[in-house]
């Protein structure tokens, strides 16, 4: 097996700004207003990607406990003030602080036990692994508290009569809201499931991808994939599940009555 890896120089690497130039030609002969959303995210990804990596080379040649600690709070303060975004005002105070809790602690406590018990990372504050690895889980469970949140919003909102009878019935809230819970927590999580059914069939996972071009023999780096993406779930799935078992909560006040 031939390891060496292949670097890339800026000019090959601005061959592949020709998709780029196609895409355009394609969006203005089809009269699709999307040109300058396509050049700022080329050129925010180009961008992003450059500081980072550069960041990243200073911080892998030196570790240091305190900067590893300061970056990944970054990613996790960026994933909540992400999420705060995405529902542009439609949060209560109540759920935000929910959210600014469940997602963290889903997250980072699936990221410490695949560091620390799976991989067995030293030092346990290695950047090499910790931030890539972060990102991964932090930046999935992001996306899941987000759909799982969206969605059990959109539930109390279409069965509010439904929710309103059952209280007058003398259900509790807990009872009364379960299937709005099991269905946000279902929607949340399928996304991921659906990329762990079609991993090795239909697409090669890009962890893994990148490892194998880097010469890391597939074995091992299928090893790390598989890791990887049970560390995904269970994060999705903890900071979810966190954030609706006590997201529910919000929609009713002391009384037991839907706000």
């Amino acid at each position: 097996m031939v390891n060496s890896v292949i670097a890339l120089s800026v000019p090959q690497l601005a061959l592949g700004y020709i998709f780029i130039i196609v895409i355009l030609f394609i969006l203005k002969k089809r009269q699709i207003s999307r040109e300058k959303e396509l050049i700022l995210a080329t050129f925010r990804m180009t961008f992003q990607l450059v500081v980072v990596g550069l960041l990243l080379t200073v911080v892998i040649d030196n570790p240091h406990p305190l900067i590893t600690l300061l970056i990944v709070s970054i990613m996790v303060g960026f994933a909540v003030f992400t999420v705060f975004r995405k529902f542009k005002g439609r949060l209560s105070t109540a759920l935000k602080k929910v959210i600014a809790v469940s997602l963290p602690v889903g997250a980072l406590s699936s990221l410490m036990y695949f560091l620390f018990a799976v991989i067995g990372v030293e030092p346990y504050f290695n950047p090499q692994y910790v931030i890539p690895i972060t990102g991964m889980i932090v930046g999935n469970s992001m996306t899941g508290v987000s759909l799982g949140v969206h969605t059990m919003m959109n539930r109390f909102t279409d069965n509010k009569e439904a929710l309103e009878t059952a209280l007058h019935l003398g259900a509790a809230p807990k009872t009364a809201s379960k299937h709005i819970i099991n269905e946000s927590f279902d929607a949340a999580i399928m996304p991921t499931l659906n990329n762990m059914l079609g991993m090795g069939i239909i697409f090669l996972p890009g962890m893994m991808t990148g490892q194998i071009l880097s010469g890391v023999v597939p074995t091992t780096a299928i090893m790390y994939q598989i890791g990887v993406m049970l560390g995904i779930l269970g994060g999705v799935a903890f900071s979810t599940f966190l954030s609706l078992r006590w997201g529910y909560k919000t929609f009713f006040n002391a009384q037991d009555q839907l706000r």
